[in-house]
């Protein structure tokens, strides 16, 4: 099962960037295949003006549509998630999340700003007909430290949130592999008529 990182984060290096590819390695290590698109990298002009023509923005559609879950992470600016990741969820079809796992992530100054992911992107997500959005995590500056060295540091409440997610989404992805597999091997058993 695939899982798409999807970063709305306008800045590189980013908090909200680093705690995206945290949970990427988390869920690496639990061997799901993940891959990554940075919503910044589209091409502007394309990205506002909905050109479906560009292949840029072709690939972005596709890789949101060829994966079972999405971790979507986004910085909280004006008390909402930011414009360049409202675009590209804009170019999706109406159903563009249909049957897809979602793990929502935010990051900002303070925890004034945490229910934002639950009063401005949640709906969005649920409106693409996620299967599921699962429980949001929001991480302030304070609660995650960059060393050049040791990499991300999260703040041990924020630590517990992030595994949390982490396993929800695991154990999801868990349960849907087994359903599919369950359908293909009762598919492949064979017919036999009575005589």
């Amino acid at each position: 099962m695939s899982i798409l990182l999807l970063s709305g984060s306008p800045a590189a290096p980013s908090s909200t960037g680093r705690l995206l590819d945290h949970v990427g390695d988390k869920l690496a290590a639990l061997g799901h295949r993940r891959s990554k698109l940075q919503v910044r990298d589209l091409p502007a002009k394309a990205l506002l003006h909905a050109d479906f023509t560009d292949l840029a923005i072709k690939r972005a559609v596709d890789a949101v549509a060829e994966a079972e879950a999405i971790v979507v992470a986004t910085p909280v600016y004006k008390a909402s998630y930011t414009g360049i990741l409202k675009a590209f969820l804009d170019l999706l079809p109406q159903d563009g999340l249909k049957d897809k796992l979602v793990l929502p992530l935010a990051t900002g100054g303070s925890q004034s700003h945490m229910l934002a992911l639950d009063y401005a992107l949640r709906p969005v997500l649920q409106s693409l007909e996620a299967r599921q959005v699962l429980t949001s995590i929001y991480a302030t500056s304070q609660q995650l430290t960059w060393n050049d060295v040791s990499g991300l540091t999260l703040d041990q409440a924020i630590a517990w949130r992030v595994q949390d997610g982490v396993d929800a989404l695991s154990a999801a992805l868990n349960v849907l592999r087994q359903q599919a597999d369950d359908v293909f091997v009762t598919q492949a058993q064979p017919v036999r008529l009575a005589r």
